[in-house]
């Protein structure tokens, strides 16, 4: 753990900030416990590819809120078969069936209900996530231009809870990530829709609480 709190960030930000294999190949390269996490979305591809090539076991964790469209079960299935994916799915304690038999449709944004419905779909089987996988290094794909937090974020930043996030495509726009799957032969899918979040550009509370 000393040579994570010895990194310095501005440095390494500056050197890789903007060439997403070569911080990808860096991040691997700290040789602590790692993982990406994934929820399947548009482009989603594009961050398991860059990180599978170079360490083909890193567990990929998604949380499955039990919401997501037919196609996007369809192409985790797919992306998960064709990059050989150490897929790890973690689920709320409640079945979606469960949770509407008892409370009902998904609470809207402005019910006071909705912090629950995120903190139960989603953030508590992160939560456990980064509890039973214990990592060091965190892949993820957001970008600057999915919200106003992400676009205040570097590339690499370290959480309160010494988690060292990485973002490679932090900088990356939806044309770079197109031209990315085409030239690799990599599946997409735009039928996404996350309910915890609502508007495309409003947080879905995992970039918030860490």
């Amino acid at each position: 753990m000393s040579a994570v709190r010895e990194l310095d960030l501005a440095q390494v930000n500056a050197r890789w900030g903007r060439d997403a294999s070569a911080l990808v190949e860096w991040a691997v390269g700290l040789g602590q416990p790692t993982i990406v996490t994934t929820n399947f979305r548009p482009f989603e591809a594009v961050i398991l590819h860059l990180v599978t090539r170079v360490n083909p076991q890193v567990p990929v964790v998604w949380m499955d809120n039990g919401y997501n469209t037919e196609a996007t079960y369809r192409f985790a299935d797919e992306v998960t078969k064709q990059l050989g994916l150490n897929l790890k799915i973690y689920v709320p304690r409640r079945s979606r069936a469960h949770r509407e038999a008892v409370e009902g449709a998904t609470p809207a944004l402005h019910d006071p209900r909705h912090a629950a419905f995120t903190a139960e779909v989603k953030l508590e089987p992160f939560a456990r996530a980064l509890r039973e996988t214990a990592p060091q290094v965190w892949f993820t794909a957001l970008r600057a231009t999915d919200t106003a937090v992400r676009a205040q974020m570097d590339p690499v930043s370290i959480n309160p809870d010494g988690l060292i996030k990485v973002a490679p495509l932090l900088h990356w726009s939806s044309k770079d990530l197109h031209e990315y799957c085409v030239k690799h032969g990599l599946p997409n899918n735009f039928d996404y829709v996350d309910p915890t979040k609502g508007e495309d550009n409003r947080e879905c509370g995992l970039h918030l609480a860490h």
